[in-house]
Formats: structure tokens, C-alpha cells, sequence
């Protein structure tokens, strides 16, 4: 036997003997661990360690939360998809939307501008404007706490995080999220009145500068811990339902768009959609989107949650197929464009109440909308003579308006805490009524002075010559083939 034979021979042995040893003493072992974890007879018994407390929604959002607390994981997954879904609308689902309603030569830069809205504003929402929305500060605008993002606690060794009182079961960072995709589509609805003819720097200022001024703050006013306008706040002074943005996004959006449509003036050409594919395809994906929109607004995967989803559905179907009636009597043909223009509008009109209505309401909102939107793209746009290019003000501002005081009509105190004008309760009609007018105003009086005083230092408008070749080559040297 040689040297490395007998080695190997006697480190088996050696194995097996310590196998045996083990195996021999594990009773022992076993015993004694069972005698220094049993308590002495007559001591109190070790206390278990605390795992950190559930978080925890408040009534009052303006109240402090449980600190240090564990996320609900069904609320923190739902709303992770909702974040999805609702980035989703804006890229690519707006994009091509508008895509395939401007004509070929300007399909680059109106593609370009939903993307390019999509960066700034996530900019601009991580260094103040998710600070000056969402954290507590006055009535009128919140405070700078938040401003960079700082002082989020987000302890993922330990689970452990700090909400904000406005998302009480879900990690800070996601609601941050799930509110700057609203950020998001808010500006970029604008840029359907004023396609085929805007600079797209002068676009960029005045988006940047709307953000912070007028959308900051207006949804402040309506969703805050302390705005002036909070349904959730006690001391509000008029209290506006507003489940999911149709004061904060679609009337915003849709008045800001009137501004841009009749400051830059008329196009000098115009001519019909280049692809009514892309147009329905983005119709779809804003469609499906619109569920993280709506639903997601409840914040928790929940009832409301469950409720406004379907309401969601109902509402936009309706206002789709009563769109395309509508346009079949008026003009003879059905078109794809007006059933798209239809869902669209449903969606828009029932976006505050969705949180707050049940189905037979959620009909009636929806057929509304379809009649009420119809007539904001063809007789109030020819009537007043402005050239909304892609009907921002026509299907968001008209369909925000009449789905904010519907919701007004509508709303179930079972399904969202407040009654509405048929079950008794007038004075939500008029709240709603306060509400309109205000954001109204003062976005129409905030856009006006921008616009003015961009066009007066850059220019808003791209010239005749450039207007005439298209806004793909002349301003990003590209086309579409």
C-alpha cells in the first residue's frame, strides 16, 4: 500500500469515526439545547422579539402615521402594477395616440414631445414639484420637506419604511411613483392643441414652468394633506370629490391646451390623420392603462379599488358606443377615429368619480360624455373658431368638467363616504361647481401669462417655411418613411 493509499485510507476512517461520534451524541446534544432554552421554573419568560407594526391609515391624513412600519405587500404589489399601467398611457399609449392623428410629416416631434415630457417632469418631481404636491405645508401649496427626496426611510434590510399619510400602506418611494406618472400625462395631454406648429424648445419651458406653477399646486388644492379644496381634509374649505383627477388632470390639462390653442393661433394647413391604426392602438393601451389610473387611485387593493375598476369600464364603453351613434347620425359613417375619441372621452369624464359612483351611475356619465364630447370637438370648436389640433380642450376639458359635476349628481355615500345630488346632498353639486371654476382660472390666467412671456423672450410659434416642410426634419433632421 502506498503513502497516499494509506492517507486517504485513514482520513475515511477518521470521517467515520467522528459520523459515529455524532450520530452517538445527538440525544445529548438535542437534551441540552432543549434545557437552556426552557425557561427556569418560577422566571418569567423571555419576551419574543417586536417585529415592527403593520402600517396603518389614519382618517385624518393630516395625522402622522405609524413610523417605521411594514408595508401591506397586496396594497404595495397593486399599486406597483398601477404605476406600470399608468406609465404605460403616456409611452407609449399618448404617444400614439396623437401619433396617428397629426399628419406623416409631424409624427417624429409629436412622439418626441410625449417622451421628451416624460424626462422633464420626472426631473423636475424628484427635485420639488412631488414636494410641493404632496407633503403638508399650507393650504395653498406644500412644503419643501421632501425636496430632492430627501428623509424617505426605506429600511429594506429590515422591511421597514415611513409612508406618506396620504398612501398609509404602501412604501413612500411608490406613491412617489405612482403620483409622478400622473405628473406625466397631465403636461403631455396639453401638446395635442398645440401639434404641428409649436417650437419644441419653447414646448419644453413651458411645460417645465406649468409643472411647477400651476400643476404643483392645483393638486395641492385637491388631493394635499392640507388643500384648500381636499375632499380628506377637515378644514377644507370647499371639499371637492376628485377620486382620480378630473379637476387635477383632465380640466387642468384641457384649459392649459385652450391657452396654447389660442395664443399660438390657426395652423396653416391641415390635412387628416396619417395612420388611424396607431390612433386605435393607442386608444387600447391608454384603455387598459386606465385601470392603474382609476382603480390604482384607491390607493389600497381594496373594495373601492375593485369598484372603481368597473365603473372604469362601464363608463368608457358606454361613451364610445354612444360616441359612435352620435357620429352616425351627424355625418353618416361611423368613423374609428370618433370610437376612439369616444372611449377616450369616457375615460376622462369618469376619472373623479370613479371612486365615488356605482354602475347605473357610471352609465350615465358615460352616455354624457359621448353626446357633451362630441359636440366639444364639432360645434363649441367651430363656433369659437380656435384650432385645438387634436381636441385636448374638447374631449379633457369638456369631459372633465362634466364628469366633476356629475360626480357631484352621482355619488354613492356607500361606495366613496360622500353622498351626491340624489341622495339628498345638494351642496356636493356646488362644491363641484367651486371646484371647476377655481382650477379654471387660475390655470387659464397662469398658461396665459407663461405662454406670453415665453413667446416674447424665445417665440412660441415655428415659422411658415417650417410649418409648410414639417416639424420632423426641420426641428430633429428625421422623418418617418
Amino acid at each position: 500500500m502506498t503513502f497516499k493509499t494509506r492517507f486517504r485510507a485513514g482520513l475515511l476512517g477518521l470521517a467515520a469515526a467522528a459520523l459515529l461520534g455524532l450520530s452517538l451524541n445527538v440525544g445529548t446534544i438535542s437534551h441540552s439545547y432543549a434545557e437552556m432554552a426552557a425557561p427556569t421554573p418560577g422566571a418569567p419568560a423571555a419576551a419574543a422579539p417586536s417585529a415592527p407594526p403593520a402600517c396603518a391609515a389614519d382618517p385624518d391624513p393630516k395625522k402622522a402615521v405609524l413610523e417605521k412600519c411594514t408595508p401591506n405587500s397586496g396594497d404595495t404589489a397593486w399599486m406597483l402594477t398601477s404605476v406600470a399601467l399608468v406609465l404605460m398611457m403616456t409611452v407609449p399609449g399618448l404617444g400614439l395616440f396623437y401619433g396617428g392623428m397629426v399628419r406623416k410629416k409631424n409624427v417624429g416631434d409629436t412622439v418626441m414631445t410625449s417622451f421628451a415630457i416624460t424626462c422633464l417632469i420626472t426631473i423636475l418631481w424628484v427635485i420639488c414639484t412631488y414636494s410641493m404636491a404632496f407633503t403638508g405645508g399650507s393650504p395653498y401649496l406644500g412644503g419643501f420637506s421632501r425636496a430632492f427626496l430627501q428623509g424617505i426611510l426605506s429600511d429594506i434590510s429590515k422591511g421597514i419604511g415611513n409612508p406618506n399619510p396620504l398612501a398609509a400602506t404602501i412604501p413612500e418611494t411608490v406613491y412617489i411613483c405612482f403620483q409622478l406618472t400622473f405628473a406625466i400625462i397631465t403636461p403631455a395631454l396639453i401638446a395635442g392643441a398645440f401639434a404641428e406648429r409649436m417650437k419644441f424648445s419653447a414646448m419644453l419651458w413651458f411645460i417645465g414652468l406649468w409643472a411647477i406653477i400651476v400643476y404643483a399646486p392645483v393638486a395641492h388644492w385637491v388631493w394635499g394633506p392640507d388643500g384648500f379644496l381636499a375632499s380628506g381634509n377637515s378644514d377644507a374649505v370647499v371639499k371637492v370629490l376628485d377620486f382620480a383627477g378630473g379637476t387635477v388632470v383632465h380640466i387642468n390639462s384641457g384649459v392649459a391646451g385652450l391657452m396654447c390653442a389660442i395664443c399660438l393661433g390657426r395652423r396653416k394647413d391641415s390635412g387628416p390623420g396619417h395612420n388611424m391604426v396607431l390612433t386605435f392602438i393607442g386608444a387600447g393601451l391608454l384603455w387598459v392603462g386606465w385601470f392603474g389610473f382609476n382603480a390604482g387611485s384607491a390607493v389600497t387593493a381594496g373594495m373601492q379599488a375593485g369598484m372603481a375598476m368597473a365603473v372604469t369600464q362601464f363608463a368608457t364603453a358606454t361613451a364610445a358606443f354612444v360616441w359612435m351613434l352620435v357620429e352616425w347620425i351627424h355625418r353618416g359613417k361611423p368613423t374609428v377615429i370618433g370610437i376612439c375619441s369616444g372611449a377616450v372621452a369616457g375615460l376622462v369624464a369618469i376619472t373623479p368619480a370613479s371612486g365615488f359612483v356605482g354602475p347605473l351611475g357610471s352609465l350615465c356619465i358615460g352616455a354624457a360624455a359621448g353626446i357633451v364630447c362630441y359636440w366639444g370637438v364639432t360645434g363649441l370648436k367651430h363656433m369659437l373658431g380656435y384650432d385645438d389640433a387634436l381636441d385636448a380642450f374638447g374631449v379633457h376639458g369638456v369631459g372633465g368638467i362634466c364628469g366633476a359635476l356629475l360626480t357631484g349628481v352621482f355619488a354613492v355615500e356607500a361606495y366613496g363616504g360622500t353622498a351626491g345630488l340624489l341622495e339628498g346632498n345638494a351642496a356636493q353639486l356646488l362644491n363641484q361647481v367651486y371646484g371647476v371654476v377655481i382650477v379654471i382660472v387660475y390655470d387659464a390666467i397662469v398658461s396665459l401669462i407663461l405662454l406670453k412671456v415665453i413667446d416674447m423672450v424665445i417665440g412660441l410659434r415655428v415659422t411658415k417655411e417650417v410649418e409648410q416642410e414639417g416639424l420632423d426634419l426641420a426641428l430633429h433632421g428625421e422623418a418617418v418613411q
